[in-house]
């Protein structure tokens, strides 16, 4: 299993993440942001857990999985704390 897709992503106070079938929407104080996802990926939210998980251990799915994994996490700090840029 893939060593990014395998940890689940916590969902922050302030945040609303909606899964209907193959669209993930994430809502926060900041934006609203939405990804469009492949059928092979499961992505399920409970308790203010996301947890995303492969249907086949092709080459394609294990490769989409860590993708859309750090994706969302990103999704969801996009939208509770913004983007910054340090220098």
């Amino acid at each position: 299993m893939s060593n990014i897709g395998k940890q689940p992503i916590y969902i922050p106070d302030g945040v609303t993440v909606d899964i209907k079938q193959n669209i993930v929407v994430v809502k926060g104080n900041k934006d609203e942001l939405f990804m469009n996802y492949n059928n092979d990926i499961s992505i399920v939210s409970k308790d203010n857990i996301i947890n995303v998980s492969r249907k086949s251990d092709t080459r394609e799915n294990r490769a989409l999985h860590g993708l859309y994994r750090a994706l969302i996490n990103n999704m969801i700090v996009g939208v509770s704390k913004g983007f910054s840029k340090e220098l």
